[in-house]
């Protein structure tokens, strides 16, 4: 059974920082991509970040123009772990954010429907 386990969520003020984690068990963590998505009350779920294993030993990353330069994605596959350092967080930030696994391709990377699994997600909070 596929879990996903999201962690580090919270309460920050503007111009803070928080780092999320995601852990992953009964799937081969390598060979999937991993994205985090946030959802903010009465809006879409949106692509935040994501990483694909490309041919060989490289990752091609994928961030949203909202977080780009803030927020950095990384993965741990000897741990089954991919983190999230989110930093100059801004109350747009405020959402719940969920980790996901599927097997997008390049172009689908930022697509809901191209990941299968999904975590139960955990709360950020910014105030201002």
């Amino acid at each position: 059974q596929v879990q996903l386990v999201e962690s580090g969520g919270g309460l920050v003020q503007a111009g803070g920082s928080l780092r999320l984690s995601c852990a992953a068990s009964g799937l081969t963590f390598s060979s999937y991509t991993i994205g985090w998505f946030r959802q903010a009350p009465g809006k879409e779920r949106e692509v935040v970040a994501a990483l694909r294993r490309r041919a060989g030993s490289t990752y091609y990353t994928y961030y949203s123009d909202s977080v780009k330069g803030r927020f950095t994605i990384s993965r741990d596959n000897a741990r089954n772990t991919v983190y999230l350092p989110m930093d100059s967080l801004t109350p747009d930030d405020t959402a719940v954010y969920y980790c996901a696994a599927g097997r997008p391709t390049t172009s689908s990377i930022m697509l809901r429907g191209s990941y299968a699994y999904w975590g139960q997600g955990t709360q950020v909070t910014v105030s201002s």
